[in-house]
């Protein structure tokens, strides 16, 4: 688990100054994954006390921009953010409870990043959304 100077120094490596609503969200969003942003402003408001959403937004808006943080967006999902990034991982959403979990690249016979048509494009990451029920909501309807 990271500690607070490996936030600082992380920020430092992307060239952004280290600031304690940066170091709060980044760490927000390593303990958190897939957290949304109300989540997000709630947690640092918990570590710093008053912080504007705007500020957070901005942090978001500039970790994502500086490649620490992930945002994803599933469909008829708020965006939630992660740590995990530059692997290509792609998630599973439950259907009923939205509850999100990583997935390794696709394998087999037809990796994820081979597209049947590429229009000329240097392809370098996919985005893949697996839907269905996770354990808890599957056992819920069998019962």
């Amino acid at each position: 688990m990271p500690t607070p100077s490996d936030f600082e120094r992380m920020l430092r490596e992307v060239a952004l100054r280290v600031t304690s609503p940066r170091v709060a969200v980044l760490s927000a969003v390593h303990d958190n994954p897939h957290a949304d942003t109300e989540s997000i402003i709630s947690i640092v408001r918990g570590k710093l006390g008053t912080v504007s959403h705007q500020a957070v937004y901005d942090v978001l808006k500039a970790l994502t921009s500086a490649g620490l943080v992930r945002c994803i967006q599933p469909r008829g999902s708020v965006a939630r953010y992660e740590a995990r990034v530059g692997d290509n991982h792609h998630h599973v959403v439950c259907r009923s409870c939205d509850t999100i979990a990583d997935v390794d690249c696709a394998v087999g016979p037809a990796p994820c990043l081979t597209a049947s048509d590429d229009h000329g494009f240097t392809i370098d990451e996919a985005e893949v959304v697996y839907w269905g029920l996770c354990p808890d909501c599957s056992n819920t309807r069998s019962i």
